[in-house]
C-alpha cells in the first residue's frame, strides 16, 4: 500500500487529469445518451482535435522550456493560406506544397526563436507580435476569401481512413489487428521497463498493480480499435499522431536533447554553468513549434477543404489550456508528452460534449477558462505543499 501511495504522490499531476478524463468522458456519456461514444463520434472527435494534440506537443516543450508561444494559432493559419495558393492558384503538386508548407513553418519558428533565444526578448511578447504579423499576413494572402478546393490526395491527410487489407464488409480488420499488434508491443516496453527498474534495485509497483494497469491499457487500445472498426477504421490523422506522441515521448525521457530542455526550464542558470547551450537549444525548440503548427495548419486545411481568414483564431488558447491541464508547470522544467496529450483529449471531449447537449459557446468558454484555472491552482497548492 505504502508503494502505490507513493507511486501516487510521483504522479499526481498524470494520474488526476487521467481520472478527470475518465469522469469527464463518463458524465458526457450518460448525458448525452451514449452518442459520445459512438463510432462516427470517436471518429469525429479524433479528426475535430488533432491539431490540439499536434500542437500541444510542440507547446509542450516551450512551457517546459519556462516561455509560452501566442502565435501557433495564426502560424497555422498563415500556412493554411499559402499551401491554398501553392495548390489551387499555381497548382503545385499536393506533396511539394507539404514538404514547403513545413519548411516555411521552421522558418518561422527560427524567425521566433532567435528573438527570444539570442536578442533575449522575452517569449510572450516576440509570440505576441507574431501571432498579429501572421494573422494580417494571411488576411493579406487571402484578400479576405476562403481558397479552395484542395486535391482529393491532399484532404485524405486529415479525412482519410487507412485501407483494409482484407476487405471485410462492415467491419475494418486491419485496425483489430493494428490494436492487437500496438497492445503488445505496450506490454513489451512496460516489462522490459519493469525489468530494468529491478537489474538496478530500483521500487517497482507490485506485481497485481502492474498487470492491472496493463489490462487497463490493452482494454482501452483494443475498445478504441474495436469502435474505429466497426466505422471506417483508423483515421489516417490518427496514425499520424500515434507517430509523433511515440516520437515526442521518447525524446522527452530517453534522448539527452530532452534532459537538456527540462533541465533548462528547471534552473537556465545551472543548465548554462553545466555546458548546455542553452540558447541553441531554445532556438530549435521554437523551430520545432514553428513546424508542428505548419503540419496543423495542413491538417485544418485539408479537413475544411479550403483556406480561410478565421482559421486558427483562438487555437493557441486550447493548446496552451491543454498542456497546463495535462501537468505541465507554469513555471517550467515539469510536463509530460502523456499528460499534454490526455489534456488535449479532455479539452476535446468538453467541446464535443458540451457541443452534443446544446451548451452555447459562450458558456463553453467559461467553463474551460474555470478547468484552466483549477488545473494551475492544483500545480501550486501540490508546489506549496511539498515545498
Amino acid at each position: 500500500m505504502k508503494t502505490l501511495t507513493t507511486l501516487f504522490k510521483n504522479n499526481v499531476r498524470e494520474y488526476g487529469m487521467l481520472i478527470a478524463l475518465i469522469a469527464i468522458m463518463a458524465f458526457f456519456q450518460y448525458q448525452t445518451d451514449g452518442i459520445l461514444m459512438k463510432p462516427i463520434n470517436i471518429t469525429n472527435l479524433v479528426l475535430q482535435n488533432s491539431y490540439i494534440i499536434i500542437m500541444s506537443l510542440g507547446m509542450l516543450l516551450i512551457i517546459i522550456s519556462g516561455w509560452i508561444d501566442l502565435s501557433v494559432g495564426s502560424i497555422a493559419a498563415v500556412i493554411g493560406a499559402i499551401a491554398s495558393v501553392f495548390m489551387v492558384k499555381m497548382h503545385m503538386n499536393w506533396g511539394l506544397t507539404i514538404l514547403l508548407s513545413l519548411l516555411i513553418g521552421a522558418l518561422i519558428g527560427a524567425w521566433q526563436g532567435y528573438w527570444v533565444a539570442y536578442v533575449k526578448i522575452p517569449a510572450f511578447i516576440v509570440t505576441l507580435a507574431g501571432m498579429l504579423i501572421f494573422r494580417g499576413l494571411t488576411l493579406v494572402i487571402l484578400q479576405g476569401e476562403a481558397i479552395g478546393p484542395f486535391p482529393v490526395q491532399f484532404q485524405k491527410l486529415s479525412t482519410g481512413f487507412i485501407p483494409d487489407f482484407f476487405h471485410y464488409e462492415g467491419f475494418h480488420i486491419t485496425t483489430i489487428l493494428i490494436g492487437v499488434i500496438l497492445s503488445a508491443i505496450l506490454i513489451v516496453m512496460d516489462i522490459r521497463g519493469r525489468k530494468n527498474q529491478e537489474k538496478y534495485g530500483f521500487e517497482v509497483t507490485p506485481f497485481y498493480f502492474f498487470v492491472a494497469k496493463n489490462a487497463l491499457i490493452v482494454g482501452a487500445v483494443m475498445g478504441l480499435s474495436y469502435l474505429m472498426a466497426s466505422y471506417k477504421g483508423f483515421p489516417n490523422v490518427l496514425v499520424i499522431l500515434s507517430v509523433l506522441v511515440v516520437f515526442y515521448a521518447f525524446i522527452t525521457s530517453q534522448t539527452v536533447i530532452g534532459r537538456r530542455i527540462y533541465a533548462m526550464g528547471g534552473n537556465e542558470k545551472a543548465a548554462r554553468l553545466s555546458g548546455v547551450n542553452t540558447p541553441r537549444l531554445l532556438f530549435y525548440t521554437f523551430v520545432n513549434m514553428g513546424v508542428l503548427s505548419a503540419l496543423a495548419g495542413l491538417i485544418v486545411a485539408a479537413r475544411l477543404n479550403t483556406a480561410t481568414p478565421k482559421a486558427g483564431v483562438n487555437f493557441e488558447l486550447d493548446v496552451i489550456a491543454a498542456v497546463f491541464i495535462g501537468g505541465a508547470s507554469a513555471t517550467g522544467g515539469i510536463g509530460t508528452v502523456i499528460g499534454a496529450v490526455v489534456g488535449a483529449f479532455l479539452i476535446g471531449v468538453m467541446n464535443n460534449g458540451m457541443s452534443i447537449i446544446g451548451i452555447g459557446i459562450d458558456w463553453q468558454q467559461a467553463i474551460k477558462g474555470l478547468v484552466l484555472l483549477m488545473a494551475v491552482f492544483f500545480d501550486v497548492y501540490n508546489k506549496n505543499k511539498s515545498a
